[in-house]
């Protein structure tokens, strides 16, 4: 009998241990990102080069309401780039810094570990190819979605998710040779995040 009680209260010691970041609260948070963006393609639709992946960061804050059921909204500055190799115009950067705020709604599973989903709006600050800044952005404000898991554990937590676009949006520069380039600056990517509660 004394057996049983003894392994009840560490059942529920380590129980209690790991979820105590499941009640709301506020704090901050970053991490990587993994991904690419659009192809690069002329103003006549030929795709002049596909971009390899590469990594980028984000930091912000995030609020959360609620345990069991939670609400989780964050304010990220993010910041990406994508490479583009190309044998006849050379090789092209492009950079985009942005403001993200995803909004996900989540379900804690069993324990430490949660299910989350829902949409991230997106405002895009800065967008350049090679240096030169877009001369036009078809949205400056665009619309994704984010789906993942996280594991928390006291204060601090971890997410992994997947964010996607529900379209694209056009980033239109002018070359020197006077052709307009077209980057799609909503990308699909990996995104790991550490997070604090404070």
């Amino acid at each position: 009998m004394k057996k049983l009680i003894l392994i009840l209260f560490v059942l529920v010691g380590t129980i209690q241990f790991t979820t105590a970041q499941s009640g709301s609260g506020y704090g901050i948070k970053g991490g990587l990102n993994y991904g690419s963006n659009g192809d690069l393609i002329s103003n006549t639709g030929d795709i002049i080069a596909h971009p390899d992946k590469n990594l980028g960061f984000n930091l912000g804050v995030f609020a959360k309401f609620g345990s069991w059921i939670y609400f989780k909204p964050e304010l990220l500055y993010t910041n990406t780039s994508s490479e583009y190799s190309n044998v006849n115009s050379g090789d092209s950067k492009f950079k985009i810094q942005k403001i993200d705020l995803p909004a996900n709604v989540g379900i804690r599973l069993i324990g430490p570990l949660s299910i989350f989903a829902g949409p991230s709006f997106q405002y895009t600050l800065s967008s350049k190819l090679n240096g030169q800044k877009a001369d036009d952005i078809y949205d400056d404000i665009t619309t994704g979605y984010n789906i993942g898991l996280a594991f928390s554990l006291r204060r601090f937590a971890i997410d992994l998710r997947y964010e996607g676009a529900f379209s694209a949006n056009q980033n239109n520069f002018l070359n020197n040779n006077g052709v307009i380039l077209v980057v799609d600056s909503r990308p699909e990517q990996l995104i790991l995040n550490l997070s604090i509660r404070i």
